[in-house]
């Protein structure tokens, strides 16, 4: 239609199955390029790096990187036609069945509609101020001031066009008109929509694609993702549950899947319920558009942001023997960041890791925490080398101050369990060992999540980690039975000894009665048992009745000079051989193993 004013003969007459056929082809082409780039550089590139040295050989190496980059260009440009085809059919057929019903309207009345899209209605018997009366035919001219589904002042009867007119057919003629006037007018919008979208999906000259010519790429995605918003958005099951969203994914054609996955990961990559493989891929398409962002935004947040993204982007392109999958990310809030190491959906055994206190989306997180993950996953492939682990920052861990609040943990909980019952439904196993784990606060987050109704979807075990409490006061109530809640507390972490409120509370008002003697007397009364934390009964005490289990004291936060380090070392082998070695049990699936501790 691009080039053609639009009539409603044209909307009418227009096969929207051509427009998709046409999607396929394009598809096809797409498809081709793809397979040719990848046999360019398995066969052809690969072989010639691995047999040859010569000066020849590096010039042919140029040469196939050289076709390998259009390949892609070629594979995305075409891509690009295929969705902007398929968007353009999918939001023309709403106005073309509004104007389809609106003909079939005007024949059952014996209505003409004309070419300029006018329709005439003859004359008939109308209520006047003087009685009945032969009210003459006439014609209505449509509008298409109000929406395209949108009742106006043009269908109520006696007053087509705001003016009285006794024929019952002049308010029914101008209804229809109407919706003609609509129907074309929203086709003609979409139209245009696309086609400047379409103009601008043109390869670029000559044979070499440059960085211009990557970037034109990123632009011309941008465009498309924009004009196919409604088309993309269309469909996709954000409210529904993890399971449901699956069973989506899985009823979508190879084609759509591409779609989705190449013009708007961002639509799918942080879906629950969206196999592991296809997020992965989402994420990493998006991720160099959230660093674009990031750089045009400019500040001091979007600078620590933008750094942790670049330090994720190159772990993603370095070699590593147990193979890294981005699950989620996203610039909201203190940051997101979902990573596995292994393949959550093919492993029998996966964890999932939540940090606390000061966790957000910086360089800390890619040099530290993302670091405890490999570290779990690593050690669990050496009891079971079909394991799996996952750092989850999904939340706004507390920053400061915040620690004492529970609203973060109250927040995250929902998305944890939402991620958990994402990683049941993708899982191929029959019955997968699945492990929450929680660190410091995150432990409180875990524990809160568990004591939600249904608990935590899939979970199997719990891992307490240097826990300040889980909100419950004994293990059963987390939902997994007592047997299979396990907690390491090491004898010099203060995150695990953070005094109860009403030690708090006690101890200071006996401060301010009678010093620091009167103090813990206070203190000491208002927790008899000594086994109460901030967030509720200590995991590590036999009143919560989880099993403890052995890990290294860590130094002493004043006299070692250790700070807050005996709260940071329980992954890691180098630091805590002994806590590493028991969370990577857990995790196999082999707990009869560990190396137990007597609760405090």
């Amino acid at each position: 239609m691009t080039g053609t004013t639009l009539t409603w003969q044209l909307l009418r007459d227009l096969k929207l199955s051509a427009l998709e056929d046409a999607g396929d082809g394009w598809n096809e082409v797409s498809g081709r390029a793809d397979s040719d780039r990848a046999t360019a550089d398995r066969t052809m590139t690969a072989k010639l790096r691995e047999t040859q040295k010569s000066e020849s050989a590096v010039a042919a190496l140029n040469r196939l990187e050289r076709l390998s980059r259009n390949f892609q260009y070629v594979h995305t440009e075409t891509g690009l036609v295929r969705t902007a085809l398929n968007g353009l059919a999918s939001e023309l057929a709403g106005p073309q069945k509004q104007l389809v019903q609106a003909l079939e309207d005007a024949e059952s009345l014996k209505f003409t509609v004309h070419v300029d899209g006018s329709v005439s209605y003859p004359a008939a018997v109308g209520e006047t101020l003087l009685g009945e009366k032969e009210a003459p035919g006439g014609s209505a001219r449509g509008s298409a001031r109000l929406p395209l589904d949108a009742p106006g002042l043009n269908e109520q009867p006696g007053f087509p066009g705001g003016r009285f007119n006794p024929n019952p057919n002049a308010a029914k003629a101008q209804g229809i008109a109407d919706n003609i006037a609509r129907a074309v007018q929203a086709a003609a919008e979409i139209d245009g929509r696309y086609a400047k979208a379409l103009s601008k999906l043109k390869a670029a000259k000559g044979l070499d694609v440059t960085r211009a010519t990557l970037e034109d790429v990123h632009l011309d995605t941008a465009a498309v993702r924009s004009t196919a918003d409604t088309y993309l958005r269309d469909g996709v099951p954000r409210d529904q549950s993890p399971a449901e969203r699956k069973e989506w994914w899985d009823g979508l054609t190879a084609e759509q899947r591409e779609e989705y996955l190449e013009v708007a990961p961002d639509l799918v990559g942080n879906l629950d319920g969206i196999p592991a493989v296809a997020r992965d891929e989402a994420n990493r398409n998006h991720l160099p558009v959230l660093i674009d962002t990031l750089e045009r935004r400019g500040g001091a947040d979007a600078q620590t942001k933008l750094e942790a993204l670049r330090g994720i982007q190159t772990k993603l392109g370095e070699p590593s023997k147990v193979p890294m999958y981005l699950l989620g990310i996203g610039t909201e809030g203190n940051g997101r960041a979902i990573v596995a190491y292994g393949n959550p959906d093919t492993s029998r055994n996966v964890s999932a890791y939540v940090p606390g206190l000061q966790t957000k989306l910086d360089k800390d997180f890619v040099d530290d925490t993302l670091q405890r993950g490999l570290d779990t996953a690593k050690g669990a492939r050496k009891f079971d080398s079909s394991s799996a682990a996952i750092v989850w920052l999904g939340y706004d861990a507390p920053q400061g101050a915040d620690v004492m609040g529970r609203g973060d943990a109250e927040r995250g909980a929902p998305a944890y369990n939402s991620f958990m019952g994402g990683l049941q439904a993708t899982n191929e196993n029959r019955d997968p060992h699945l492990t929450a784990i929680g660190h410091s606060y995150g432990s409180f987050t875990v524990g809160t999540a568990a004591h939600r109704d249904g608990g935590i979807p899939g979970a199997d075990d719990i891992i307490l980690l240097g826990s300040p409490g889980t909100g419950v006061d004994k293990a059963e109530d987390l939902g997994v039975g007592k047997d299979h809640v396990f907690v390491g507390a090491a004898e010099n972490d203060p995150v695990t000894k953070l005094p109860s409120k009403q030690q708090s509370v006690a101890g200071f008002m006996g401060l301010l009665a009678g010093g620091p003697t009167a103090a813990y007397v206070a203190g000491d009364i208002a927790d008899q048992g000594d086994d109460d934390l901030y967030f509720g009964k200590d995991p590590a005490s036999e009143a919560f009745g989880a099993r403890r289990f052995k890990v290294d004291d860590g130094p002493r936060p004043i006299l070692d000079l250790g700070g807050f380090d005996a709260h940071s070392q329980y992954f890691t082998p180098e630091k805590d051989d002994v806590s590493a070695r028991n969370i990577a049990q857990i995790v196999a699936g082999k707990p009869e193993d560990i190396e137990t501790e007597e609760w405090r």
